[in-house]
């Protein structure tokens, strides 16, 4: 291959860094590198954008015998091939990144998707929840009482049914919905706090701190704060324990998957320990209460109840989607997170007090339901990614959508009896946690 070069004979003409020295036949090699621009002539010329090469080839390779002038007008860009077209000029839609009627979605078009079919799910079981039970309320009845209630017309039902549906069935539903979703949000925060996946309110002993805190009030009859004696207790039980598992599982800087687990496992030993102290101490009327807290269960769903747990609920579910951002910018690291301006420990320990905050709303109404808060968070991540602007509500949404499911077939599988809900979770949870727990040994190569 011959070039009339501008410069010394042997050399590629573009840049020695470009192509990687002397040329010298057909064995040489060019790297893909972007070639400065030179001014080939005498006279002065605006610095031409060279396009990068392609790998393996010169940039200059196929322009042979042209002079320099030549040169940089076959460096200069050209137009816009055809191939380059964006989505909306070829009439394809905003969100999808291919042609053809198999086009994939984008991340945000898929998470904007799956939010409306979580949104509209949800709708749609809650009212089915609230229909179906040893006494049948059809749909269009129910609706109608609901739009009666907030003056859209329709009708009451019968004294029965009002009752039932009011008194019973609602707050039943309403507070499923505030603890699956204080508990799948918790799961997110948790696994992105201590950066890990086997990260979860009930595996690393924050739920059986809290329901200690829960259990001890209950125990020693304490009434300190009225209605909110307990879930006070509750949370500074449940944080008193965040903290705890957060500094015994830090080694060298980082937390640490086995450490983890093994503090969790110990946490929960201790605070069954406690639970079990404060039965043998307890009067039957008071341990027949306690034992609600061990097993998990909504039966006992009012408004108060509702009215109670409402608060630390809301709030803690309103601040979560603000650390969405640096959540994102903590799942790269330590220091590259430190280094984008995020202030790592004082994210944690916010996180670990919204954390608690909501892990308590749930343990002080729900008692000990573990595994929502872990399941929840890798069933989106399969499904759209682990960004955390998607990642946080979406699981709050999928955790009242598990825990209503969850209570609709609690109440429902085995009557007129009710089987504890914190019992039917662990049955469907562990299966999956002892999958996940191989599936991350084998992708680690082992524990050493």
């Amino acid at each position: 291959m011959t070039v009339e070069r501008p410069v010394a004979s042997g050399e590629c003409p573009v840049d020695r860094g470009a192509c990687g020295g002397p040329r010298g036949g057909a064995a040489d090699r060019c790297f893909p590198l972007p070639a400065p621009s030179h001014n080939w002539g005498s006279a002065p010329d605006p610095a031409p954008q060279t396009p990068p090469a392609t790998a393996g080839r010169c940039p200059l390779e196929g322009l042979e015998g042209q002079t320099p002038e030549g040169l940089k007008a076959g460096l200069r860009p050209g137009p816009p091939e055809s191939g380059s077209e964006t989505p909306e000029a070829r009439g394809q839609a905003p969100g999808s990144t291919s042609e053809g009627p198999g086009a994939r979605w984008t991340p945000r078009g898929r998470a904007t998707l799956l939010m409306t079919v979580l949104a509209v799910a949800l709708v749609g079981l809650a009212l089915l929840a609230a229909s179906i039970g040893a006494y049948e309320i059809p749909l269009r009845p129910l609706l109608g009482s609901l739009l009666h209630r907030i003056g859209l017309g329709g009708a009451e039902l019968d004294r029965v049914g009002e009752s039932v549906l009011w008194n019973v069935r609602l707050p039943r539903v309403v507070l499923a919905l505030l603890v699956g979703a204080s508990l799948g949000c918790a799961g997110a925060l948790t696994q992105g706090v201590f950066g890990n996946p086997l990260a979860e309110p009930g595996v690393v002993g924050i739920s059986s701190g809290a329901a200690v805190g829960a259990v001890g009030s209950i125990a020693l009859g304490l009434d300190v704060f009225g209605n909110w004696t307990v879930t006070a207790c509750a949370f500074l039980g449940g944080l008193l324990t965040a903290f705890v598992v957060y500094a015994l599982s830090r080694s060298g800087g980082r937390t640490e998957v086995v450490t983890l687990i093994l503090t969790g496992i110990a946490v929960n030993a201790f605070a069954g320990a406690l639970i079990g102290l404060a039965v043998f101490h307890a009067d039957n009327a008071r341990i027949t209460e306690i034992t609600f807290w061990q097993l998990g269960s909504l039966a006992q769903a009012t408004w108060p109840k509702v009215l109670a747990v409402l608060p630390c609920a809301l709030a803690g579910l309103a601040v979560a989607p603000l650390y969405a951002r640096k959540l994102d910018l903590l799942a790269l690291g330590e220091r590259p997170a430190r280094h984008l301006g995020v202030d790592v420990e004082r994210l944690r320990g916010a996180l670990i007090l919204v954390v608690a905050l909501l892990t308590a709303a749930a343990v002080a109404v729900a008692g000990v339901i573990t595994f929502v808060g872990l399941l929840v968070p890798h069933l989106l991540r399969m499904a759209a990614g682990p960004g955390h602007r998607f990642l946080v509500p979406g699981s709050a949404l999928t955790g009242a959508l598990v825990l209503l499911a969850a209570d609709l077939a609690a109440r429902t599988a085995a009557q007129p009896a009710e089987l504890p809900l914190g019992v039917l979770t662990a049955l469907v949870g562990s299966p999956f946690f002892f999958w996940l727990l191989r599936r991350t040994r084998r992708g680690q190569g082992g524990w050493a």
